[in-house]
């Protein structure tokens, strides 16, 4: 199976990027703090008293404590409570540092959680987010620790209760993402899918991607498995369980300096395991994908939908999709998720082999959104 070959291209680094002496410090996702607020502001709402500090649990199980930063009750009895917790991202050059996640929290009439997004948080006004059209711009991540944060105070079964998230200034900060090119207009996104944020887009970042790399080799180990992020490793994980701990691999954007490192320490095999998007930067020979310097190509996913079937109703809005979401979205509602998606991930193949110099082999796959499932492949896995 051969493709047109596009140029190998691996961008600079934002030139805010710089290389640390020191080790880089974790910090908080908007998600996870909107949780804090969230349960502090129910506690409150409970308790009668406004709270001070709050616990949550995070995806993985790990328990974490927030301070807060402020905590209001009012009415006699209280009828509405308001706390909020201020983000700290560590070192992650993140627009939102310092933002204040407000959650105001009040009954509702009906039992259940009620989730709205006040000011200050984006609202999604096009399709491949996976978020509703029209609602607010809170991932689905976050929903579900700010659902299960809720109901360690109170049952959901039994009592409603509605939260609205809101960010003052988060229409400002917004103005330095990419959230009006996506579709979410007059505010910040509430996301996360660990709680924690890890400085990803940073020199740093890519010396340690080249770090477990040459640690993997110095323990005799000769497969490297590159994954994006926390869910595309547990996929990997689970697609091959019996490699050690050692060998998977986070890149981030930094897939063309690992995979440069495991040829050079000489690695036998490469597995990148990944999402729609990621894989489409790929195959357009982008190495390094910050979102500041690359983009999807959405004319190479309309070829692809050209050539794994398609009518021309579908290369047509594949080829204007909002996202490369949006586009693993069209393929799967028209039933060619899976041809479409193994012909990218031989395109991301022949990508990664050009670059090592054909030194390695490359397998590659593509998992579901919640990194659940491998949805295609170059032909190693059976879907």
């Amino acid at each position: 199976m051969t493709y047109p070959e596009p140029p190998l291209r691996e961008p600079d680094l934002p030139r805010t990027a710089k290389v640390r002496p020191t080790a880089l410090r974790t910090g908080w996702t908007t998600g996870a703090c909107a949780t804090a607020a969230a349960k502090a502001a129910v506690t409150a709402l409970v308790s009668g008293a406004p709270q001070p500090e709050v616990e949550i649990g995070l995806p993985a199980g790990q328990r974490v404590r927030f301070p807060v930063a402020r905590c209001e009750l009012t009415g006699v009895p209280p009828r509405c409570a308001e706390a909020v917790v201020v983000k700290d991202a560590g070192d992650d050059p993140d627009v939102t540092h310092g933002a204040e996640l407000t959650a105001t929290v009040d009954w509702a009439d009906a039992p259940g959680l009620r989730l709205a997004g006040g000011p200050g948080v984006g609202t999604v006004t096009k399709p491949g987010l996976g978020l509703a059209v029209g609602g607010p711009a809170i991932n689905d991540t976050p929903r579900r620790m700010i659902n299960a944060a809720v109901a360690e105070v109170v049952d959901l079964a039994e009592v409603g209760v509605r939260v609205v998230i809101s960010v003052p200034g988060g229409e400002i900060m917004a103005r330095k993402t990419t959230n009006r090119r996506l579709g979410i207009l007059g505010g910040i996104s509430i996301l996360g899918t660990t709680g924690i944020v890890r400085p990803f887009s940073t020199a740093s970042w890519r010396a340690s991607v080249v770090q477990a790399v040459h640690v993997m080799a110095a323990q005799g180990e000769r497969t490297v498995v590159l994954c994006t992020g926390g869910r595309t490793e547990r996929a990997a994980r689970a697609l091959l369980p019996d490699l050690p701990e050692v060998c998977f691999v986070e890149v981030g954007d930094f897939t063309g300096a690992a995979v440069s490192a495991a040829v050079a320490d000489g690695m036998t095999g490469v597995v990148f395991v990944g999402m729609a998007g990621k894989l489409a930067k790929l195959a357009a020979g982008i190495l390094m994908t910050h979102y500041t310097r690359s983009r999807v190509d959405l004319s190479l996913l309309g070829a692809v939908t050209v050539e794994a079937g398609g009518d021309p109703a579908l290369v047509a809005a594949v080829t204007g999709a909002n996202t490369g979401r949006h586009a693993y979205e069209l393929w799967e509602a028209a039933g060619l998720l899976g041809p479409a998606g193994d012909l990218l991930c031989h395109r991301v193949r022949q990508v990664l082999l050009r670059f090592a110099g054909h030194a390695v082999t490359v397998d590659v796959a593509m998992v579901d959104f919640a990194g659940s499932r491998t949805v295609a492949s170059t032909g190693r896995w059976s879907r």
